[in-house]
């Protein structure tokens, strides 16, 4: 394939079989760059070894004090900052207190430090992971039992001696005094049994030194020696971004700490790691060893900055806040590339608050993402987001080498040529993108943080593949930067997926490994020859033919009603250059000749060329696979530049079709025969199966007594993914049995791979035979929900295959009680850290719910809108916290909630919620507590002179809580509508106009008028929810200003202040009961005279009716009432009966009184008397007043 074209196939992955090891080789396995290329770099240009270059490290954090993360090879401060940017390690310091006249204060744990400033208090092992705490805790516990077995020992010696002395104990006093001795024994042995070791607690100082915020800690309940870890002892820190300076807690735990202050000293941060991972990770990207070059970091000479983004209150887990704070702290250092080793399962690929972001930061501000692509294969769709889902972040899978099996996993009979991990998680994506870009080694012996006690550790998956990856990439961008050429990630990720040595011979190999393994060398000479060439991604759109949704990246066919026809699909390539590119100088000359290339077989039927310029094109393609055979089938549609094809694949259209075997209907047992499959594992080959309902496996292995592992796993991925896996251990041939459950109707698929290491000191061929056997029995009701009613809940059950054995039982031991929040509290997060790289700052809410627990119990708080949804989320983070009255917190939570024993009483949960202003998401979070409020407003009564004085109070603070929200606003102008017996009528239409201003000013009419001159999709769901949303605006606009007119028409009358030839009594409008929009009009007089044209002094009536104009038809029965006043003002008396005529025969619904009486009034104005009488008696026959009798 021409992707490969510039690689010499000479130098693969299999020159890396001759190999033996020695000290040299062993060392240099441990840190692996040879099968990247980057040994043979750096040997040919050392000086690019990644200096010049900045790395953001988005994992569990980066200890400063690990080895090898000190200095750059040229002698500059490694790690420029700390960041915790989940915010687990904040403390309150904005408590202020002055030092009294001895110069100490009382610190918040009540210790009498030295010194003065603002404090805080911590638990200091809610800064330490579970591995360090237990640690700690058996050390502690430990002289804590010495101490306590001697206090034991001391009360039982007193108990023996009294009983020694007093033989017999008949007094009172003595028999108090021997029961008080006894109670003390017995006491101290309760109190050995509940023991609950909960850490020491260190109080935090924060003061302005004149320059600067300083930290101090009293770290005294730490230490051994007594007098150690004193306040007035601690060297002060400052934010480690300023003096690049850390912390160690005590000797005992050897933790390395950093401080970091922010909100003008009212917050203080201790920043540490929450697992070894993000120091491993950082390692493997750019530790350097002066004296061991071997073990050096792929990139020496490159310097990080630490982005921690797992949650230490969550054992690691990563967090929205985090995740927004990292990147918001990458651009705002100026960072090259980011690396995140992190990663979840995700319905929704390459969608999301997040993944938005990480689209800004990439094309915007021309940071290179690298991150994991999963540790959840060899399954298909099992790749995990943002790694191997996100079109702007190069996902990349795990491989190991013979190098690295041998030397680093000390394996025996290493694997005779490379390949990926059995667990690499592989593609493609629910939408059909590729989902693995490329691949790198994952695996590595590198720098762990001081308190695991030791220098360095190995560990593997792709979180150790994506630093070598960044690692690697950090090499050309430091060439780059040194040779002039502008850094741009749509140039860089173009070289590597142009430049790798594939992996593996199938082309599905491919959803593995990517386009293989990355080549640093053979990367550089290609952008070398690049860099004159525009800067482009492209961006690829695919829809089937006829479709308007959905829309997906690449083409993948997995149900049976995908492959068994052939499907036409339209495919849109789009070029997309940066944010900054000129018009003139870059898009307009955009014009490549592409040739369209496939790599598959003659089920494709595409173009064989076309033109693309800066718009894009569209084109379609035909996919046939109706000849296929059942399995697995990948290829790849991609372009080529007619004028440059050394250039390999400028776009590639991924296309997956999974063809299952058919299950056909048989008698029972319903059996797959042992005969229909059989594979040779040892030869790397995955093979896969389909069926449609249940499943029964045999395993078997015949002729090899050693080890062996296999994965079995059961994915499901147009829904949340079903997955079901297990390792099985053979040690000599035998059969073993799994059951579990599959969903009917649609393609399962069961993967079955030997283990990459297993086999050791065996070349023969391993062959695992299958028998499975369907079973099912279907029943009508997924989930019985009782309600409370009495009436039964019916079940029915039927099997589908064959007599099945059903044995019912009910539990009933959970129950399910939705809540309101009691308060909502929202905010403007201020600091630096939550100011997104747009200058927007981000929104947090706080909603708060109350429950009462009768009896102990576990608490499971769930909110379906948000759980399990982190990257596929328009949020941008979400946390919990369950606490008694006393405000202790028995529970932490985010996306996924656990549930929590909790004893009998009173609990608040206290749910956080973050989006930026515009984000949609957050409006549906606290719209329940914002309606409920509004809801409350128009429920109140307003008869009395006290029930308006409640509602008005009301109505002021919910516009000061919720500014600018234009259905409060109109809830308050009905509201004011609704009002009778009102003594100052001029008042109350001036406080009906002044409310419809404020509905008027809360919307944006330039938008909402840029977007009904507009044509929108109307298949589009999500168009239409904006259609809606911005109806309902229109109205409520269009209302404002009715009402507004009506309201002024009234003043005119009641001050008889109006320029019009009609009497000064024509107009008088009634606001009828209930219904806001009625108003009738009554003058006398007959004499036409149109003075539209004599108002000189500015018409506020005829300015607000114009605005009416722009966004409703005035000659509808909803807002016509206006136009027969205006008419009527400017003595147009005709025109108005027209209008009110025309209302009446158009009105969809029996028109209302209010028209007629309308009608009436102006027939009578103009003096036809007849007609008056005419209409009065139909008045009797149109409105009865009641029924007539049967």
């Amino acid at each position: 394939m021409p992707c490969s074209s510039s690689v010499n196939s000479t130098v693969d992955n299999g020159g890396l079989r001759k190999f033996k090891l020695n000290e040299s080789t062993f060392l240099a396995s441990l840190m692996p760059k040879k099968e990247i290329g980057a040994d043979r770099f750096l040997e040919a240009h050392p000086q690019y070894d990644g200096r010049g270059v900045v790395i953001a490290i988005f994992d569990s954090g980066v200890d400063p004090a690990a080895a090898g993360l000190q200095v750059t090879t040229d002698g500059k401060q490694k790690v420029l900052d700390v960041i915790d940017c989940t915010g687990s390690g904040d403390i309150d310091t904005s408590n202020v207190v002055k030092a009294d006249a001895d110069g100490c204060i009382s610190g918040a744990s009540g210790k009498t430090l030295l010194g003065s400033g603002t404090w805080g208090i911590s638990w200091c092992m809610s800064f330490f992971t579970d591995t360090l705490t237990s640690r700690l805790k058996k050390e502690r516990k430990k002289k804590w039992d010495e101490k306590h077995q001697e206090a034991i020992a001391e009360a039982i010696k007193h108990l023996d001696e009294f009983d020694k002395k007093h033989v017999k104990v008949e007094e009172a006093s003595f028999k108090r005094a021997r029961e008080d001795l006894q109670n003390r024994v017995d006491f101290l042995r309760k109190q050995a049994d509940s023991y609950d070791d909960k850490g020491p607690v260190i109080d935090a100082v924060v003061w302005h030194d004149g320059e600067l915020w300083r930290v101090a800690l009293d770290t005294q309940n730490l230490e051994d020696d007594p007098e150690g870890g004193k306040l007035a002892d601690f060297v002060p820190l400052t934010n480690y971004r300023i003096e690049r300076k850390f912390g160690v807690f005590s000797s005992l735990d050897a933790c390395s700490f950093v401080a970091n202050v922010y909100d003008d000293g009212n917050v203080l941060s201790i920043v540490t790691d929450c697992s070894p991972h993000g120091t491993h990770v950082a390692g493997i990207a750019t530790a350097y060893h002066s004296k061991e070059p071997l073990l050096n970091g792929v990139a020496p000479g490159a310097q990080l900055i630490s982005c921690k983004i797992g949650d230490s209150r969550l054992g690691s887990m990563e967090t929205g806040t985090g995740l927004i704070r990292a990147l918001i702290a990458a651009v705002e250092h100026k960072c090259d590339l980011i690396n995140m080793s992190y990663g979840e399962p995700t319905l929704l690929p390459d969608y999301g608050r997040f993944v938005d972001l990480v689209d800004e930061v990439v094309n915007k501000h021309r940071i290179i993402f690298v991150s994991s692509a999963g540790n959840s294969g060899p399954a298909l769709s099992t790749v995990g987001a943002p790694g191997g889902t996100s079109s702007s972040i190069i996902g990349v899978g795990a491989y190991v080498s013979p190098a690295m099996a041998a030397g680093a996993h000390c394996v025996v009979d290493p694997p005779p040529a490379g390949l990926e991990y059995t667990w690499s998680s592989r593609g493609p994506t629910v939408d059909g993108d590729r989902g693995v870009c490329i691949s790198a080694p994952g695996g590595a012996v590198a720098p762990v943080p001081t308190w695991t006690l030791q220098r360095r550790m190995l560990m593997n998956g792709t979180s150790m593949a994506s630093p070598s990856a960044c690692g690697g990439v950090a090499l050309l961008v430091s060439a780059m930067k040194a040779e002039g050429i502008p850094v741009s990630p749509y140039t860089v990720r173009e070289a590597l997926e142009n430049t790798c040595i594939p992996v593996g011979d199938l082309p599905e190999d491919k959803l593995s490994t990517g386009q293989g393994l990355m080549q640093v060398d053979k990367a550089h000479e290609y952008i070398q020859k690049l860099h004159n060439l525009p800067c482009v991604r492209y961006e690829i759109k695919i829809k089937q033919a006829g479709k308007s949704s959905p829309t997906s990246r690449g083409i993948y066919l997995r149900e049976a009603n995908g492959y068994q026809q052939s499907t036409e699909w339209t495919v849109q390539v789009e070029p997309k250059f940066h944010e900054d590119a000129s018009n003139l100088e870059q898009l307009v000359p955009f014009e490549e000749c592409i040739e369209l290339r496939s790599t598959g077989n003659a089920s494709l039927k595409a173009p064989e060329y076309l033109l693309l310029t800066h718009n894009g094109r569209n084109f379609n393609i035909v996919i046939d696979p109706t000849n296929l055979a059942d399995g697995l089938h990948y290829q790849e549609l991609y372009g080529i530049d007619c004028k440059a094809p050394w250039r390999g694949a400028l776009f590639r259209i991924p296309i997956t079709i999974t063809k299952a075997m058919a299950i056909k209907n048989r008698p029972a047992p319903n059996f797959f025969s042992k005969d229909v499959i059989s594979t040779r594992l040892n030869e790397n080959i995955l093979r896969y199966l389909w069926v449609l309902l249940g499943l029964r496996l045999l395993c078997g292995h015949q002729g090899l007594i050693l080890l062996e592992d296999f994965l079995l796993t059961l994915f499901s991925p147009l829904q949340r993914p079903m997955k079901w896996e297990s390792v099985v251990t053979f040690s000599s041939p035998c059969a073993k049995s799994f059951a579990f459950s599959v969903e009917g109707g649609r393609t399962m698929e069961l993967a079955i791979a030997q283990f990459w290491s297993s086999g050791i000191g065996s070349h023969e061929t391993t062959v695992v035979d299958f028998e499975i056997a369907f079973h099912g029995i279907n029943i009508n009701k997924e989930e019985v929900v009782l309600d409370g009613s009495e009436a039964p809940v019916r079940i029915d059950a039927e099997t589908l295959l064959s007599s099945e054995k059903l044995a019912p039982a009910a539990f009933l031991n959970k129950i399910r009680v939705p809540y309101r929040p009691i308060d909502a509290k929202m905010s403007t997060l201020s600091t630096n850290r939550d100011k997104l790289p747009s200058g927007k700052h981000i929104l947090a809410l706080t909603l708060t719910y109350k429950f009462k627990l009768e009896d102990g119990a576990e608490v499971k708080p769930q909110i379906p809108l948000l759980n399990n949804r982190i990257y596929d989320n328009k949020f941008e983070s979400q946390f919990y916290m369950i606490s008694d009255s006393n405000k202790r917190v028995y529970a932490m939570g985010d996306v996924y909630p656990n549930s929590t024993k909790l004893p009998k009483g009173e609990y608040n949960i206290h749910l956080y919620l973050s989006a930026d202003r515009k984000g949609t998401a957050a409006k549906c979070a606290w719209k329940n507590v914002r309606d409920a409020k509004i809801k409350v407003l128009a429920s109140l009564k307003q008869g009395t002179d006290e029930e308006r004085s409640e509602w008005k109070k009301l109505s002021v603070s919910l516009k000061s809580e919720y500014p600018k929200y234009t259905p409060l606003l109109a809830k308050i102008l009905e509201g004011l509508l609704a009002q009778n017996n009102v003594e100052d009528k001029i008042c109350h239409y001036e406080e009906i106009i002044d409310a419809a201003d404020e509905v008027v000013d809360s919307v944006d009419t330039d938008e909402l008028m840029k977007y009904f001159s507009l044509k929108n999709d109307p298949e589009d769901e999500g168009a239409e929810k904006v259609k809606k949303k911005m109806e309902t605006t229109r109205d409520q606009l269009a209302d404002a200003l009715y009402q507004k007119g009506l309201a002024m028409a009234e003043i005119e009358s009641l001050k008889g202040q109006k320029d019009s030839a009609v009497d000064d009594d024509f107009v008088h409008v009634m606001v009828v009961q209930g219904e806001k929009n009625s108003a009738v009009a009554s003058t006398e007089g007959a004499n036409v005279v149109d003075t539209t044209d004599e108002l000189t002094v500015p018409d506020l009536f005829e300015e607000n009716f114009k605005e009416l104009r722009k966004w409703v038809d005035l000659k509808s029965s909803k807002y016509g009432t206006l136009l027969v006043i205006r008419e009527r003002r400017c003595g147009r008396l005709g025109t108005a009966l027209k209008a009110v005529n025309d209302m009446i025969q158009d009105a969809g619904e029996p028109p209302k009184k209010k028209l007629y009486e309308l009608k009436l009034s102006l027939l009578d104005e103009i003096g036809w008397g007849h007609l008056v009488s005419y209409e009065r008696q139909w008045m009797h026959i149109r409105f009865p007043a009641s029924l007539p009798l049967f």
